[in-house]
């Protein structure tokens, strides 16, 4: 399972190298300048632009998921208090199938492109560690800070035509928790949290279809894909001796940034060689989400099984039509996890 998981997200990511509703205009990117090179090229890069702003929001669900401390709402405690948490997130991904398209060399051709379901997901480490207990009122403490540190891990994967190969696999996150109620026997813990996270750069090799005059596929290169998330989280918990939960909502904000190079293979007589084509690409967006936890408590350790929905903000039209979910729509995802802390 833990494999299947790996490629369906390298192929999330291999996406972004490749080719979203059928209303959209050309990228003025991807425009052809008047020459040969430029003209036979724009399917491509036009392809490659809309499957990047459909992908960047499953992209960044993949990166950010929900809670920053699964099953926590509160500050630690202060120093000498910790938390450290395996987890995955996961979700019900919509994949284009770039190896089906067969690229023109006479400008950008719109089509429907289809996106295969996936189970999506990235493993992830997550730990805290408490500063400051904050100052007692009454029952409770308030203002405590905990430090939020993530460790996000992009395997390498070689498979059904694209290669997924990222600079170092693992990439550090971090952040802040503002605790404004400390949980207490009679009150549960309340707090704000702010945590950026990146993935780690990754070099992509992506094929399309074969075209009828040549053996070779079309290849579609991606340079150093660069995705951050900056979220934030208002988070109540409360635990009931053993079990507990936590609910929370926040935001994220994604920005993503690659440079794509496509190989045209020759097409004669409209091409003799291969031609190429590099163009830069961004993408921001801002989602809102909202999840819920559930933990077992045992002593020192937490199993927690948390379920959330993102939803909102807004990507350009895509040139291209695609089978599945819009890239604004909402998804649900789950994420299942342990902590151990003090």
């Amino acid at each position: 399972m833990k494999g299947r998981v790996f490629v369906a997200t390298a192929a999330l990511l291999a996406c972004v190298a490749g080719v979203g509703r059928a209303q959209g205009v050309l990228s003025s990117s991807c425009a052809p300048d008047g020459t040969i090179a430029d003209r036979a090229t724009q399917d491509a890069c036009q392809l490659a632009t809309d499957v990047f702003r459909y992908m960047t929001p499953q992209l960044g669900l993949a990166l950010s998921g929900g809670n920053a401390t699964l099953g926590q709402g509160g500050t630690l405690g202060g120093i000498g208090h910790f938390a450290i948490g395996v987890r995955g997130n996961v979700f019900n991904g919509s994949l284009p199938q770039i190896q089906d398209v067969e690229l023109s060399v006479t400008g950008a051709q719109r089509r429907r492109i289809e996106t295969d379901g996936q189970i999506i997901g990235l493993p992830t480490v997550d730990a805290a560690v408490g500063l400051f207990q904050g100052i007692p009122l009454g029952v409770t403490n308030v203002g405590g800070i905990d430090l939020l540190l993530s460790a996000m891990y992009v395997p390498t994967v070689t498979s059904n035509g694209f290669d997924v190969s990222p600079d170092n696999p693992i990439k550090f996150g971090f952040g802040a928790r503002l605790g404004l109620v400390q949980e207490s026997l009679l009150l549960p813990g309340v707090s704000i949290t702010f945590l950026r996270r990146e993935l780690p750069s990754v070099d992509i090799t992506a094929s399309a279809g074969i075209g009828p005059l040549s053996a070779t596929p079309d290849t579609i290169y991606v340079r150093d894909i660069g995705l951050t998330s900056n979220s934030w989280r208002f988070v109540a918990s409360k635990s009931f001796l053993s079990f507990g939960v936590a609910a929370g909502v926040g935001q994220d904000r994604f920005s993503a940034e690659t440079a794509v190079e496509a190989a045209i293979q020759p097409r004669p007589p409209a091409t003799t060689e291969t031609l190429r084509k590099i163009v830069a690409m961004e993408q921001d967006m801002t989602r809102l989400n909202m999840f819920l936890d559930l933990s077992l408590n045992l002593p020192f350790t937490k199993f927690v099984l948390e379920v959330g929905q993102t939803s909102g903000g807004s990507v350009v039209e895509p040139f291209n039509d695609f089978s599945g979910k819009a890239a604004d729509a909402s998804r649900v995802y789950g994420s299942l996890g342990v902590r151990f802390g003090f």
